[in-house]
């Protein structure tokens, strides 16, 4: 090995690769790698690695973990959590009838296919909810408007055809209108008609069965801090008719002996975590960046719970025009530094982002805070400092460059 090579491999990983050394105070967003992976996971997956396994009875050793920690019968592990809602959709559309099974997506002549949601819940994750019900040969159908579903308009919903009721629990939803879980559980539990609860950033992993949901999804790479990967979990006879579409289009959703593994360990790590130390270490970021941050001019700041009450806080920074900087623009800012600080912007357009405490790497929390006080009190402005919230799809289509 020549001394240049020698060199290049002392440097951290992402030197070595040319990626910008982000710091991520956005959540846990699968756009930024999600978490910080668990010591524990990550030493399962390292021993995993070399060995041999039957990868069937691997899940069902997942499986026992994920019913202990989650209250289910059963579950498994696939690739992702939108994984895991298409072979759960389909798992109600096909039962274990491997012909069925095979013939999706295109083929569902005498299966029950449509899907009920609420029109508030039909979310974009990266991709839409519509599309992923619709990839496994299912249809979507709208329950109410954007603003309101009511009882009446879910129970007339269903008929022959209706092969579950899908609940979407996530920030991204509206936060108002909606029928709760347990109303929509009881309303498609009246017509047999089964539910799936897509909770893949939710933090508890017993409220949303114990709520009247038979099948609920996880991020096992989120607040788990597994590996990249998603979770079903519930009753039995949904768990294995959503496994068994590994014989189709789960095929292409199939998860390794490693993130199995790591997904495995993550839970029995989450079983013991220090869960209150956890909370205080995040308290003391909101609290320094509270003290540091409020006596700014042009910004407001306060702390607010989670939207879907998990427990855990951010702190909300308004973006007021005497600061010089529109919430996009000091968004922008931030992300373009040095090191970048990667803010939770999805409401830039209201005029305020969030900083999340939750993937922090002890000391981060000071450097969130110079960059933000060196932005905001330096008397010059970087050009966009004002920019309003645009929502482009360039840095995409230009990928690869």
């Amino acid at each position: 090995m020549n001394s240049s090579n020698s060199h290049r491999s002392n440097l951290p990983i992402r030197e070595r690769l040319g990626l910008r050394p982000v710091i991520n105070v956005s959540g846990t967003m699968t756009t930024l790698g999600a978490s910080i992976i668990v010591p524990e996971a990550i030493e399962a997956m390292a021993e995993i690695a070399p060995q041999f396994v039957e990868v069937d009875d691997l899940q069902r050793k997942a499986s026992a973990i994920i019913a202990r920690l989650t209250g289910g019968e059963a579950g498994f592990v696939t690739a992702s959590a939108a994984g895991g809602i298409v072979m759960s959709i389909a798992g109600a559309m096909t039962g274990s009838r491997l012909l069925a099974i095979e013939r999706l997506p295109d083929d569902t002549a005498g299966l029950k296919n449509e899907v009920l949601v609420q029109l508030g819940h039909i979310v974009n994750y990266g991709g839409s909810l519509d599309q992923s019900i619709r990839q496994c040969g299912g249809k979507a159908v709208m329950v109410g408007t954007v603003s309101v579903a009511q009882p009446y308009q879910l129970a007339d919903a269903i008929n022959e055809r209706t092969a579950a009721g899908l609940y979407v629990v996530a920030h991204h939803t509206v936060q108002y209108g909606m029928l709760s879980l347990r109303e929509f559980a009881e309303l498609c539990h009246a017509r047999d008609v089964p539910v799936i609860v897509d909770a893949a950033s939710e933090y508890d992993l017993r409220r949303f069965l114990d709520e009247g949901a038979d099948l609920v999804i996880y991020s096992g790479h989120k607040f788990l801090g597994g590996p990249t990967s998603g979770i079903v979990a519930g009753r039995k006879d949904l768990v294995r008719a959503g496994y068994l579409q590994n014989r189709g289009i789960g095929r292409g959703m199939k998860v390794g002996k490693e993130s199995i593994a790591g997904v495995m360990a993550a839970l029995e790590a989450w079983e013991v975590r220090d869960h209150q130390g956890i909370r205080a270490r995040e308290q003391a970021a909101l609290n320094l960046w509270m003290s540091r941050l409020s006596g700014l001019k042009g910004l407001d700041v306060r702390i607010i719970p989670d939207p879907t009450g998990n427990p855990l806080d951010r702190l909300e920074i308004t973006v007021l025009p005497e600061s010089g900087y529109s919430a996009n623009g000091l968004a922008n800012a931030l992300a373009a530094a040095t090191p970048p600080v990667i803010v939770r912007n999805h409401q830039v357009e209201l005029g305020h982002f969030f900083l999340d405490p939750c993937n922090l790497h002890p000391g981060e929390e000071d450097i969130v805070a110079d960059q933000i006080v060196t932005l905001v009190t330096q008397p010059e402005r970087a050009s966009g400092a004002m920019a309003p919230p645009v929502k482009s799809v360039s840095g995409i289509l230009n990928w690869p460059d």
